[in-house]
């Protein structure tokens, strides 16, 4: 029961994201926003979940399941309001909000499947393969359905209704298995904690890249080899198709290899995938690489949430999951503008090097740094959920 708590709010989530990915135009036609007006927009979300992040975690971790309902239901309300920006000023609050939503559903989920994954075994990359085939599977139906001529907002508005179910399912079903309270109150988690500073320049690391490649492939597609926009956006479709079954395939291995050496050996296949992409003399090969990079890139993240899940006290695991998300969305905020920066001042291709020297570091750090689970348990006095 409770992977049926944990697993839905991710698909929901890829769900909205993926819709509202295809419904982008259409928001920007209606605010009348310029394209760059629209960057500037959209920045907002990524500030906005890391303004929220922490007070989620914190909130989770002493209300518990109450907490992370609440927070899933705040998505569900603010899902919508992108679609009454009818100027530019207006899209930038209401995508504040979006975002602001966004980071509190962001860490309640990933505690939920913390929380499960420590109690009953690997669950956080079959947790983020949902959220990637969500949105892959929702950003065509909803291509598709704007096609057919429905409306944005009924798109958005079916996608909010969905996490708003979610939210209820989180507040009803398996109540024994709500995130673990502290019976002597309230405690917070050190932003300046070494283990999970750590994690979290880790978890940026992995965004960049991820991010990287999702925010600038369809552009390197078309500026590097003159494609046209349908063809381009392959580019990406590729990357999160590709995410979803390393994510899958993440989930088995997770049983069979200490995280540390998943997390090396996917960011080790990011950087070849990079390399070779960025290397790439043709469109096809290019993707190749794009497929590739999608597939080690995939399972970082996710491993990384999984380490600092489990090596904190069970009262302070949301906490401890937001230090590391907001830190990680650093890297998923700046990684495309640091791509783009690069590229102006040298070429995209070299720009994508770099990108891929980030991933050599992430896998280098994996195995220089990281302490094995049975070690980090040994220092933190619990027994490992995982192989170490």
């Amino acid at each position: 029961m409770g992977r049926l708590r944990a697993l839905p709010g991710f698909a929901a989530f890829g769900v909205f994201w993926g819709t509202w990915g295809a419904v982008i135009p259409e928001v920007q036609q209606q605010a009348r926003a310029s394209d760059g007006e629209l960057g500037v927009a959209v920045l907002m979300i990524g500030l906005g979940a890391l303004c929220s992040m922490r007070a989620a975690g914190a909130a989770v971790d002493r209300y518990g399941r109450p907490a992370a309902a609440l927070c899933v239901l705040a998505m569900a309300a603010a899902g919508s309001l992108p679609v009454f920006a009818h100027t530019e000023t207006l899209l930038v609050l209401c995508l504040a909000v979006v975002g602001a939503a966004s980071g509190a559903m962001d860490v309640a989920v990933n505690a939920l499947a913390a929380e499960e994954e420590r109690r009953s075994g690997p669950l956080m990359n079959l947790a983020h393969a949902c959220f990637s085939a969500a949105v892959v599977a929702a950003a065509v139906a909803a291509g598709l359905a704007l096609g057919h001529g429905v409306p944005a907002g009924a798109l958005l508005g079916g996608a909010s209704a969905l996490i708003a179910a979610v939210a209820v399912g989180i507040q009803t079903l398996d109540r024994g298995a709500a995130p673990a309270r502290s019976a002597r109150g309230p405690r917070t988690v050190s932003v300046v904690d070494r283990r999970l500073l750590l994690l979290g320049v880790l978890c940026a690391l992995a965004f960049l890249v991820e991010n990287a490649w999702q925010s600038w492939s369809a552009v390197m597609l078309r500026s590097g080899f003159g494609l046209g926009p349908g063809a381009a956006a392959l580019g990406p479709v590729l990357f999160a198709a590709s995410a979803a079954a390393g994510r899958l395939a993440g989930h088995r291995l997770t049983s069979r290899l200490p995280r540390r050496t998943l997390l090396a050996g996917g960011a080790c296949v990011a950087a070849a995938g990079t390399a070779a992409a960025a290397l790439a003399a043709s469109p096809a090969a290019m993707l190749a690489g794009v497929v590739v990079a999608g597939l080690g890139t995939s399972v970082c993240a996710p491993t990384i949430l999984s380490l600092a899940g489990d090596r904190s006290a069970p009262e302070l695991r949301a906490s401890s999951i937001s230090v590391v998300t907001t830190l990680g969305y650093g890297g998923f905020v700046l990684g495309p503008a640091a791509v783009g920066l690069t590229a102006s001042a040298t070429s995209l291709r070299t720009a994508f090097y770099g990108v891929g020297v980030v991933a050599a570091a992430l896998a280098i750090a994996a195995v220089t740094v990281l302490p094995s689970d049975r070690a980090a348990h040994r220092r933190a006095g619990t027994a490992p959920g995982a192989p170490g």
